[in-house]
C-alpha cells in the first residue's frame, strides 16, 4: 500500500467521522441512531490510528533497509 492510498483512506475516515457527528443526538447519546454514530466514530478513529501505525512502520522499515 503506497503513501497516497494511505492518505486517501485517512481522509475517508475523517469524512466518516464528520458524517457521524451530524447524526449524534447530544440529548440522548446512548439511544437510537446516536449509539450507532458513536460506534462509527470510534471505528473510524481506530482505522486512522492503525493507518498511522502502518505508515510509521513503513518508515522504520525503510530506514533499516538503507543501513
Amino acid at each position: 500500500m503506497n503513501k497516497t492510498l494511505t492518505i486517501v483512506l485517512i481522509l475517508i475516515a475523517i469524512a466518516l467521522i464528520a458524517y457521524n457527528v451530524t447524526l449524534l443526538d447530544f440529548q440522548n447519546l446512548l439511544e437510537g441512531n446516536s449509539i450507532i454514530a458513536l460506534i462509527g466514530i470510534v471505528a473510524s478513529l481506530c482505522a486512522i490510528v492503525l493507518l498511522l501505525i502502518y505508515m510509521t512502520s513503513k518508515k522504520i522499515q525503510k530506514k533499516i533497509n538503507e543501513d
